[in-house]
């Protein structure tokens, strides 16, 4: 077993403190389903998605139920996760895997989470040993009860990482921590290379996707992380009835906000309970945003209909 990280402060029979760290009894994990009754799109002959295989994907699988981690990649219902698992990479996701918050568009569950493992730092730490990763991605669900947003597991998380990895570069796909900024300077503060928080839809569409969110509120962390000095990083998905004019304005908002990466995405509805699809894009448009965007400055456009946040994620250290 590898020993103890000094930057965690605690040890694995130490007895925690529920006052200290907000813990709260798991009540109920609900789903918020948005039911619509309208025919489904079919999906093109151009969205091909391959069953995830492979001895590498099969490792992977195995370190993460191993060390009871949780992915965004699994939870998230990735359609890339075969490639990148069988690549030996993962996004790795932080904090418990249901959120306080019930966007329509993801397949996380919504409810009221439990406690969280004051070990899960050192263990997404070794998890990244085992697996060789050189380049690592964070994300996290939404913990809105927490006084501290989950900054400090954040902030412990990279710190944990970059001790037992120092070779290793990190992207922490973060949460707006409901503008309690110091939160957001603490995660910074921990050394990750690559800072993304994703606007997920254009401005007219942000109540219906992002009910718990603000798109004027998102651009801030992105404006305040540039200024901070970290490489910016953001991304949308396509086919949720927005326009053409609506995609330019979200990126130019991005590009006066300090934004460095951008992805995008389609939208592929994870259950029937959720949005539907309203378009599916082609892979030809995807190619004309790529284009705008890097002659907007963005200095790395991943755009396709396969493309998520965490896609090439490690070309974006660069």
């Amino acid at each position: 077993m590898l020993p103890l990280l000094p930057v965690l402060n605690v040890s694995r029979n130490q007895n925690i403190n529920p006052e200290r760290y907000h813990l709260k009894k798991i009540k109920a994990v609900i789903e918020l389903p948005i039911v619509s009754k309208e025919k489904r799109t079919p999906k093109p002959s151009w969205l091909k998605i391959d069953l995830p295989t492979g001895e590498n994907y099969t490792r992977v699988k195995r370190i993460v139920k191993e060390h009871k981690l949780h992915t965004i990649c699994e939870d998230g219902r990735c359609p890339n996760m075969g490639e990148c698992w069988g690549e030996g990479t993962a996004t790795f996701m932080i904090l418990g895997n249901v959120c306080t918050r019930s966007c329509s568009f993801c397949a996380v569950a919504t409810g009221r989470p439990g406690e969280y493992d004051l070990n899960e730092p050192m263990r997404v730490a070794e998890a990244v040993q085992l697996m060789g990763v050189k380049h690592c991605v964070i994300t996290s669900v939404n913990r809105d009860e927490l006084k501290d947003k989950g900054a400090t597991v954040w902030a412990e998380t990279v710190k944990a990482v970059k001790l037992l990895n120092p070779d290793t570069t990190i992207e922490t796909l973060i949460p707006d921590f409901k503008s309690q900024w110091d939160m957001l300077y603490m995660v910074l503060d921990a050394g990750a290379e690559v800072t993304s928080h994703n606007m997920e839809a254009v401005e007219r569409l942000y109540r219906m996707v992002r009910p718990q969110a603000k798109y004027a509120r998102s651009l801030e962390q992105t404006k305040r992380t540039s200024e901070y000095g970290r490489r910016t990083k953001s991304g949308a998905m396509l086919g949720l009835g927005e326009t053409d004019d609506e995609v330019k304005q979200l990126m130019e908002d991005l590009r006066e906000n300090g934004c460095d990466v951008l992805t995008l995405g389609q939208y592929l509805q994870p259950t029937k309970m959720h949005l539907d699809v309203k378009e599916y894009v082609h892979p030809d448009k995807f190619k004309h945003w790529e284009e705008l965007g890097l002659s907007m400055g963005f200095r790395f456009v991943e755009s396709g209909p396969m493309v998520r946040s965490s896609y090439h994620a490690e070309k974006h250290v660069l």
